[in-house]
C-alpha cells in the first residue's frame, strides 16, 4: 500500500448462512508491532521484528520512521528491519500522523534519544475522546518542557530524569510512551496506574532485549531504570488477541467449529469466560483455542474495561453475538465515550438493539437478514462482517479500508473457513 493513498472504495460482499469450519492462524498483534517499530528509534543499531502483520497501519508507521531518517526495510514475510543510525529529524510528518493513532509513540522514543520531539495530534479510529494528557503529563514528570505550536505538540529536555509518574487513567499508549521516554532517562522511573495489557509486557520484553531495565510490566506499577544507551535486538511480535477473539466470536455466531491457532488463551480470559457463560464451547490447548458453536445461547451482561477485563476492541463483536442469545443482554462501554455508533448499522440486519448512554441493550434471539452497512472503524467493521456471516442472504459492508488497517488477509482467512466473502469495487 502507498502510505499516502486515499481510503479505497472497496466493499466486502458476504453471503451469510454458512457455519465457519476449519482452522485459522492468528497473525502478529497490530498493537504490539507498532510500539515495537517506535522503540527501534531508541537505538542506532539494527532491530529485527518478526511476525509483523501485513496491514496498512504497519505500512504507514514504516513510512513515518523513514521520514524521520530511519532505514526501514521488509526482510521477508512478516519480517521488518529497522535501523536508526541515520535518524536526524525529530518532527513527525503531520500528513501521515493524521492516519495513525500509534504514530504519537515516536514522541517518547525521539525525546529519550535526542532530547526533543514534535508530533501533531494523531488520527486513527474515531471512537471517542482519547486525550493526550497522559502522554504529555508523563513527559513533564520526567523533566520535559511541553508546548504547542500550530497542529503540533513539542517536547524538549536537556536531560530526562527518572520520576514517579502517576497516570490519571491506565492508557495503553500513554504507558508505552512513558516507558519509551524513561528507558534512557537518568535514574529510575515508576509508572503508577500503568496499563497491564499483554502488549505492554511485550514492549517491556523488547526494551530489556535491547539492554533496558524494565520490571513490573503486566502489573499496574512498572519500574524503569534508565540506561545510557540501548542496542539492537531481534524480537517476535506476540499473537493478536483481538484477531483471535474476533474469529472466536464469528465461529460462535455462525454455529461453526473453528480451531484458532496461535491464540494465547490467557490473553483472552474475560472473553472466554463470557462466551462460556453464554453457552459456547471453548477448549484451550497448547496450539491455541477451539471454539464450537451451539444452537442456543444465554443472554448475559458484559463490560468493556481495561485489561484483564473484556477489551473495548471486542465489545462490538460480542454485541453482535448477543443478538443470537435468548433474553435481554447488556454491553457496557467503560473505556471510550463514543464507541457505540455501530448500533445503528447493526439494526440494519434486523437486530433488536439500542444504545443508551454508554450501554447497549440487546433483545434476542433475532434472525439476522442481509443488509448494506458501513464499517465505521476497524472493530465495528469486524462486527458487521460477523453479522453478515450469521445473517440469511447477502450483505455488503462498505468502507472496509478500516479493516485493512487492522486485520491481515481477513477475507482470505474467512474463505479458508468456508465463508462466502468477496471484495468488490
Amino acid at each position: 500500500m502507498d502510505a499516502l493513498k486515499l481510503p479505497g472504495r472497496d466493499c466486502l460482499r458476504v453471503e451469510g448462512g454458512a457455519p465457519l469450519r476449519g482452522a485459522v492462524q492468528v497473525s502478529g498483534a497490530k498493537n504490539a508491532a507498532l510500539p515495537a517499530m517506535a522503540a527501534a528509534l531508541l537505538t542506532q543499531d539494527e532491530c529485527l521484528l518478526e511476525n509483523v502483520p501485513a496491514i496498512d497501519d504497519v505500512t504507514v508507521m514504516a513510512e513515518i520512521l523513514r521520514r524521520l531518517g530511519a532505514d526501514v526495510q521488509p526482510a521477508g514475510p512478516g519480517r521488518w528491519v529497522v535501523r536508526g543510525d541515520s535518524v536526524r529529524e525529530t518532527v513527525a510528518p503531520s500528513e501521515l500522523v493524521v492516519h495513525l493513532r500509534a504514530s504519537f509513540l515516536v514522541m517518547g522514543a525521539l525525546l529519550a534519544r535526542y532530547g526533543e520531539a514534535a508530533c501533531a495530534a494523531p488520527g486513527g479510529d474515531v471512537v471517542g475522546q482519547r486525550p493526550l494528557d497522559v502522554h504529555l503529563g508523563g513527559f513533564r514528570a520526567l523533566g520535559a518542557e511541553i508546548s504547542r505550536r500550530g497542529d503540533k505538540f513539542y517536547a524538549r529536555a536537556r536531560r530526562l530524569r527518572g520520576a514517579r509518574v502517576f497516570l490519571d487513567y491506565p492508557s495503553v499508549m500513554g504507558t508505552e510512551n512513558v516507558m519509551l521516554a524513561a528507558s534512557l532517562a537518568e535514574g529510575t522511573t515508576q509508572i503508577i496506574n500503568a496499563a497491564a495489557e499483554p502488549e505492554i509486557v511485550f514492549l517491556a520484553d523488547m526494551l530489556n532485549a535491547m539492554g533496558g531495565r524494565v520490571r513490573g510490566a503486566g502489573t499496574h506499577t512498572i519500574e524503569i531504570e534508565g540506561v545510557p544507551a540501548l542496542h539492537g535486538a531481534a524480537v517476535r511480535v506476540i499473537p493478536d488477541r483481538l484477531e483471535a477473539g474476533t474469529f472466536a466470536i464469528a465461529a460462535a455466531a455462525t454455529r461453526g467449529a473453528v480451531d484458532i491457532l496461535g491464540a494465547v488463551p490467557r490473553h483472552l480470559d474475560a472473553l472466554i469466560y463470557k462466551m462460556r457463560e453464554m453457552g459456547v464451547e471453548i477448549v484451550e490447548h497448547d496450539a491455541g483455542l477451539s471454539v464450537r458453536g451451539k444452537p442456543r445461547y444465554r443472554a448475559t451482561s458484559v463490560q468493556a474495561v481495561p485489561y484483564p477485563g473484556l477489551a473495548t476492541d471486542l465489545q462490538a463483536q460480542v454485541a453482535t453475538l448477543l443478538t443470537q442469545a435468548e433474553g435481554v443482554s447488556f454491553v457496557h462501554e467503560r473505556v471510550f465515550d463514543n464507541r457505540l455508533m455501530y448500533v445503528g448499522e447493526l439494526r440494519k440486519f434486523g437486530a433488536e438493539v439500542v444504545s443508551t448512554g454508554s450501554t447497549v441493550v440487546i433483545n434476542g434471539p433475532t434472525p439476522l437478514v442481509g443488509a448494506t452497512a458501513r464499517a465505521l472503524d476497524i472493530r465495528a467493521g469486524a462486527a458487521l462482517i460477523i453479522a453478515g456471516l450469521a445473517a440469511e442472504g447477502t450483505s455488503t459492508i462498505t468502507d472496509i479500508y478500516h479493516l485493512d488497517r487492522g486485520y491481515e488477509a481477513l477475507e482470505t482467512k474467512l474463505r479458508g473457513l468456508g465463508a462466502r466473502v468477496a471484495r468488490v469495487p
